[in-house]
């Protein structure tokens, strides 16, 4: 699969369902060459414009499943 194919889907984390965005950016391991992380902007597709520029650095280990339209995730963020 391509980058432009998964930045074309949502990432949903599956723990409280709550919308994170679209892919921007990947984290790769040169010397194994897999994917490490995603980077996800928080705020959605547009925070680089407007956001403040934050973002969501998702171990791959925490991808559930890669569906059709959307990336299941499970973050357990800490109050």
């Amino acid at each position: 699969m391509r980058l432009c194919e998964l930045s074309k889907k949502e990432v949903i984390n599956c723990c409280d369902c709550k919308k994170l965005g679209y892919i921007d950016d990947l984290i790769i391991d040169d010397c194994k060459g897999c994917i490490e992380a995603l980077v996800v902007p928080e705020g959605g597709k547009w925070c680089n414009f407007f956001g403040d520029g934050t973002e969501y650095i998702i171990p791959f280990s925490c991808i559930k499943r890669i569906g059709p339209d959307l990336i299941l995730v499970e973050i357990h963020e800490e109050k």
